[in-house]
């Protein structure tokens, strides 16, 4: 399973350890991945993705998930989360 946010498409970065003496080793930071159930107001659905912390925050802070996947673009999410999308899509000029 790769350790990328299935909304934010946030994923690993690559930096140094730095020791007192300056020397410097590679090493990973990896993003804080959590499993959550996010539900669609639009679709009357709960949906399971794994999700950054921080793209939490932002999902929240945008109004719930429908509001959220309306707002970002394609190349941002996972191919699950723009089939939601597409339903959304579909959904939204019925209301």
């Amino acid at each position: 399973m790769s350790r990328i946010c299935e909304l934010t498409g946030k994923g690993r970065q690559i930096g140094h350890n730095v020791s007192h003496a300056n020397n410097k080793t590679k090493r990973v930071f990896l993003p804080n991945l959590q499993n959550v159930t996010l539900l669609s107001e639009k679709l009357d659905r709960s949906f399971k993705f794994r999700v950054s912390t921080q793209g939490l925050r932002s999902v929240e802070h945008n109004g719930g998930l429908d509001n959220w996947l309306l707002k970002t673009s394609d190349e941002k999410l996972s191919p699950r989360a723009r089939k939601v999308k597409r339903d959304l899509k579909k959904v939204q000029p019925a209301a």
